[in-house]
């Protein structure tokens, strides 16, 4: 069977709790697990972060672990049961603490009242129910209902082209940041990234601890500020669930198709997410639109897919993995061979770009890289070679985030001192991942410099 070069993102919940599934659910193809900050207490995050390490070590696969921060999302209080509000009816959105009801409800953030102005809309859960702003008090907003619905605890709180003046990164999230890095998690998701400013702030919360962070792009502010948040980001994620309340559904898959671009030409991994696979939370099988949704992110070029509720809480979860799998394998057969030098890219770009000529010039089946950040193998599977890359890191949390990366075959090996270490130890790799035979060839990309980031500076062809 060919490698699938696509990464999968798969959300651990309750669906994966079941003796088994978890390990099922890994088996079945997941690169990357992704717990979600915003549901569960952190009792339950630690024992799925625990359980994710186990199951990985058992079936001896490398899984990098993302953490999904909750960020500063709009959410309505307590409800009482049944609630359903009536188009056209009177509906105030309270600043104090409340227990909701048919005429009004609280919210968790309180300057609302001074962001919005008459005229404006006001979306909740998810856009299912639309009000209109009618005026603002200091303690309310009087709203209008639009289209009307029912509306129960904790749904979330849009309002599509008003900036509000909610802190970026929040107090919850610095917390559970911490929690994280102190578990060791791989990448940390930022939800709701307006601009580059905030993806700075959470890196300097860091405290220098190099962690990638992947900027959720679900605001109207981040379309607008996309090329820095790419920049200041170590990946990216299309997260269109919340971007589509925000800018209408119509316009995500032309702002799918343009985040996509712009981070494969910066070279930075990108993820799509939300409702891939939505029917099979409930079905064993997809719609012929989600297969087709699932495969049009291989043809733009993602470097990974993901799964929400279809293995949080869905009643499928290892048939989801294995429906992903399949269609990405496909979608790739079909895709268009596509070799991108381009412009920029960083220190290890002109080797990589070297590496990738060697390879396709002397017929070699796979490119080794030697990493101690990752750029290299990054730089690599930036220009999308045919042959398979193998990150070989001498640091696991550093192979567990190439696990994200197109195209990478994360690997945790020795710290070789000299080249000629170098050159045995990829040779002994590709020998047991049999991606060469005896005669074959492979490329090398290794630094002369050992053990120093950054410092990969000798190309070499080697026959196995």
């Amino acid at each position: 069977m060919t490698m699938r070069r696509t990464k999968i993102v798969a959300t651990i919940g309750p669906a994966c709790d079941a003796p088994g599934v978890l390990r099922d659910v890994l088996a079945a193809g997941v690169d990357v697990a992704r717990l979600n900050g915003s549901h569960g207490t952190r009792a339950e995050l630690e024992r799925r972060l625990a359980a994710v390490r186990s199951e990985a070590d058992a079936l001896g696969r490398i899984v990098g672990v993302l953490l999904d921060l909750p960020g500063p999302k709009l959410r309505v209080g307590e409800m009482a049961d049944g609630v359903v509000l009536s188009d056209g009816a009177a509906f105030r959105l309270d600043t104090a603490e409340c227990r909701g009801d048919a005429a009004h409800a609280c919210l968790t953030y309180a300057g609302l009242a001074s962001d919005v102005k008459p005229g404006d809309r006001i979306l909740l859960d998810d856009g299912a129910i639309e009000l209109v702003v009618e005026a603002m008090h200091g303690d309310h907003v009087a709203t209008r209902v639009v289209r009307g619905g029912p509306l129960s605890s904790h749904k979330g709180v849009n309002v599509p082209g008003v900036r509000l003046a909610v802190d970026g990164v929040t107090a919850q999230d610095l917390e559970l940041l911490q929690w994280g890095l102190d578990q060791g998690v791989d990448m940390v998701g930022q939800s709701f990234v307006r601009s580059a400013e905030d993806v700075a702030r959470l890196r300097a919360a860091m405290g220098g601890r190099p962690v990638p962070i992947v900027a959720k792009v679900e605001k109207h502010e981040a379309l607008a500020d996309l090329d820095t948040i790419i920049g200041a980001a170590d990946a990216v994620m299309v997260a269109r669930g919340d971007l589509a309340v925000e800018v209408s559904a119509e316009a995500v898959p032309p702002a799918q198709r343009h985040i996509v671009a712009a981070c494969r030409k910066a070279g930075k991994p990108v993820i799509v997410a939300t409702q891939m696979l939505e029917s099979m939370v409930s079905s064993p099988r997809p719609t012929r639109a989600e297969a087709s949704d699932v495969a049009t992110a291989v043809f733009e070029g993602a470097d990974a897919v993901m799964l929400s509720e279809e293995t949080a809480i869905g009643s499928f979860p290892v048939q989801a993995v294995g429906t992903m799998d399949r269609v990405c394998r496909s979608a790739e057969e079909a895709a268009e061979p596509v070799f991108e030098p381009q412009a920029g890219g960083g220190s290890a770009a002109p080797v990589a770009a070297a590496a990738v000529d060697l390879a396709r010039d002397t017929g070699a089946l796979a490119i080794v890289t030697t990493t101690q950040s990752g750029a290299t193998a990054r730089a690599v599977a930036r220009l999308r070679p045919p042959q398979p890359i193998v990150g070989l890191a001498a640091v696991a949390t550093i192979a567990r985030a190439l696990a994200l990366v197109w195209g990478v075959i994360p690997v945790v090996g020795a710290a070789p001192s000299t080249i000629e270490e170098a050159t045995v130890e990829a040779l002994d790799v590709v020998r047991a991942l049999a991606l060469a035979g005896a005669g074959q060839r492979v490329v090398l990309t290794a630094g002369t410099t050992s053990g120093v980031a950054g410092s990969s500076d000798l190309v070499r062809v080697l026959t196995v």
